[in-house]
């Protein structure tokens, strides 16, 4: 359902969100830790740049932050930012009769995409880090066993 180019960019935010640096992320860095090829990553990053979710600075200090705090970035706006969630608008195969009032099935389907809209709309990235009841985002959880 989600692309692999809004999975690099939800890795990417969900690093910068949780160890931020002074001067940012340098692309090969980020790529290291997100798992992503370094040259994808950049132009995931330039995408995230122009959507005003993260801000990227030249020079030796330079490298790339996010542009607003965690509690003010949504999951729906970065996935909307490289690989935007299509809405079905019209009838997929043309048909003239369903132009203006979609038949069920796509009527259904297109009411799924607004309600995944919906969850990703209302969920930041800083709830992702703050969920305590599940394994941290990009990050190997050692969980231990009690002793019987």
């Amino acid at each position: 359902m989600f692309s692999q180019t809004a999975e690099y960019a939800l890795r990417a935010v969900v690093l910068m969100a949780e160890a931020s640096s002074e001067g940012g992320w340098d692309n090969k860095t980020l790529a290291k830790q997100a798992q992503v090829p370094t040259s994808y990553l950049a132009k995931v990053l330039q995408s995230l740049t122009r959507a005003g979710i993260t801000r990227s600075k030249r020079g030796s200090k330079g490298g790339f932050a996010l542009a607003r705090p965690p509690q003010e970035i949504t999951i729906l706006e970065v996935v909307n930012a490289v690989d935007p969630i299509a809405r079905i608008k019209k009838c997929p195969l043309g048909l003239r009769s369903h132009c203006e009032i979609l038949c069920p099935m796509h009527h259904r389907l297109d009411r799924a995409m607004a309600e995944v809209e919906n969850v990703l709309g209302n969920s930041t990235i800083a709830e992702l880090l703050a969920d305590t009841s599940r394994p941290k985002p990009m990050q190997e959880t050692i969980r231990f066993l009690p002793i019987v």
